[in-house]
């Protein structure tokens, strides 16, 4: 029970998030701590299992922004998120850690994992903004590849400098990152490219396991880079990069999949780690977490955007968003809890001050964002894109229906005119391997078929007995063929009348001139909008 109000409160939340400006993750953050000891009295103290709930989210997370990224947009700015993602890591936790060490107190080791757990920049944050401020493609897909990115040597930062006993050589950790890095950047695309290569030439028997398929698949390929001892988090990326921007099957359907489970990844992550900190505990580490954020936004930010930046002709105006762009979510919060799995002196400390930084410079830099890039005119509205499940079907009261037209089919070289289809029917689009046209062509050669109908009309084609039932017998079309030549015939001697494109028997929209001959049980009242779109 406790978890489902959770789930539905979180729901409303995202609409109280986008009427107030709130980021959403202090909206979870906060239902997790009304929850906790502070709170109702629920009492949850295991930094491991969070650890393990929060990495899982993660890959959603990541995967959920993966499918989303279009690779058009993100291939000018790899060269400058690259960048961004190791030589901008570096300096920003270098500048951190000298200020956590010299200005708060911390020992080297403790400053130097605050460092690198705020160095990176959360994932889910930055594709919640990116959502609702319209920035140009070049400064969105910086953004986009380099919260997809810098996880991975981020995480193996903090895991070396959680380790027992004495820690590594610069250099050694610099070769080991790039290892890493490597074999997760080759295990990814291995994996995403056989996985998109199988999905689209193995026809499943269901559409709506192809949504299942893709998210197996992403987190194998996180699997597998963590098997062969590389990074993961870049696996699942990268692979969920390339199979977003492959033309799978049903791509809307597995697009809003990932999107639900990405918000439900981002509720659950951001709820377990609400109910991990103990809020009177927090006291005594807001000061400390203030300054360390002030040296991170106002010094650490900038200098690493400017340094990562320097060979590319990036605008002053991009660089200065950039520089404020670096958004903190639950990703540095969740690395916060490696030291404490791991037993490191002063892990609570450590966990505090994260928290208690996200929080603040989220409710800082989060809303101003926008209001930000209206300053520097950065701002470059774009129409929003038109999935077909955003269609108003439930307003229509209406059905969709996908059928496939193979060479093997009856209605394989049918003319469009010749489909005894339900009165009312219209061809409103064809899409072939060009652009997209409003006429059909006269015939159905390898095309594939959406259909809207409405619940009465999907009856009476049932009883019909299906598509193939309609079209493609040779006794079938010389009967057609017949009764059109009469049609003709008696039309010139002023007899009955062929039907014409907008007529109200319910000819095609599409301008065809053709009889539709109507099923039985059906009349005026449920007849039905065809969609006939063309793949091949």
């Amino acid at each position: 029970m406790i978890c489902s109000l959770v789930l539905l409160f979180a729901v409303v939340a995202v609409r109280i998030s986008s009427r107030s400006g709130l980021p959403t993750l202090l909206i979870y953050l906060g239902i997790g701590v009304a929850i906790g000891t502070d709170g109702i009295g629920v009492t949850f103290n295991d930094a491991e299992l969070t650890q393990v709930l929060g990495y899982a989210a993660l890959v959603v997370i990541l995967a959920e922004g993966g499918l989303g990224t279009k690779w058009g947009e993100i291939k000018p700015a790899l060269p400058a998120a690259a960048v961004l993602s190791t030589v901008g890591v570096a300096v920003s936790v270098g500048l951190t850690a000298t200020a956590g060490h010299y200005v708060v107190g911390l020992d080297w080791r403790q400053a130097l994992i605050i460092g690198a757990v705020v160095s990176s920049t959360d994932a889910a944050a930055v594709f919640s903004v990116l959502r609702t401020v319209p920035l140009p493609k070049r400064l969105t897909g910086v953004l986009e590849a380099e919260s997809g990115f810098n996880d991975a040597p981020v995480v193996i930062l903090v895991v070396a400098f959680s380790s027992q006993g004495h820690m590594e050589p610069w250099y050694t950790l610099i070769g080991t990152i790039a290892l890493e890095l490597t074999i997760g950047a080759v295990v990814g695309l291995a994996i995403g490219w056989l996985g998109a290569y199988g999905l689209r030439h193995v026809a499943l028997p269901a559409s709506g396991l192809y949504p299942i398929a893709v998210i197996a698949i992403a987190v194998t390929a996180y699997a597998g880079g963590a098997l062969a001892h590389g990074s993961g988090f870049l696996a699942v990326y990268l692979a969920s990069l390339l199979m977003g921007n492959a033309r799978l099957p049903h791509w809307p359907a597995t697009r809003g999949f990932a999107e639900g489970l990405g918000w439900l990844a981002q509720i659950g992550m951001f709820v377990l780690l609400g109910l991990l900190v103990t809020p009177h505990e927090l006291g005594d580490d807001v000061l400390p977490a203030l300054a360390v954020g002030l040296v991170l936004t106002v010094v650490a930010r900038p200098v690493s955007v400017l340094l990562s930046t320097a060979p590319f002709p990036l605008p002053w105006r991009e660089k200065a968003l950039l520089s404020w762009a670096g958004l903190r979510g639950a990703v540095p919060i969740v690395l916060a809890t490696i030291p404490v799995v791991s037993d490191v002196p002063g892990s609570s400390r450590i966990f505090n001050i994260v928290f208690v930084l996200v929080i603040v410079y989220t409710l800082v830099q989060g809303p101003t964002l926008p209001w930000l890039a209206t300053r520097l005119r950065l701002e470059e509205p774009e129409p929003a894109d038109l999935g077909i499940e955003s269609a108003p079907l439930e307003r229509l009261r209406g059905h969709l229906l996908s059928v496939s037209i193979p060479q093997s089919s009856k209605m394989h070289g049918v003319e469009v005119g010749e489909l005894r289809l339900p009165t009312g029917a219209a061809v409103t689009l064809v899409v072939r391997a060009g652009p997209a046209s409003y006429r059909c062509p006269r015939r159905c050669c390898g095309a594939a078929t959406s259909c809207w109908w409405w619940p009465r009309t999907r009856c009476a084609m049932r009883r019909k007995g299906g598509c193939g039932r309609w079209a493609g017998a040779a006794s079938w079309r010389a009967g057609w063929a017949r009764e059109r030549a009469e049609g003709a015939g008696a039309g010139a001697r002023g007899g009955p009348r062929r039907l014409r494109a907008g007529s109200r028997e319910g000819a095609s929209d599409s301008g065809f001139d053709h009889r539709v001959s109507r099923p039985s049980g059906l009349t005026r009242r449920n007849t039905a909008l065809w969609s006939v779109v063309s793949t091949h």
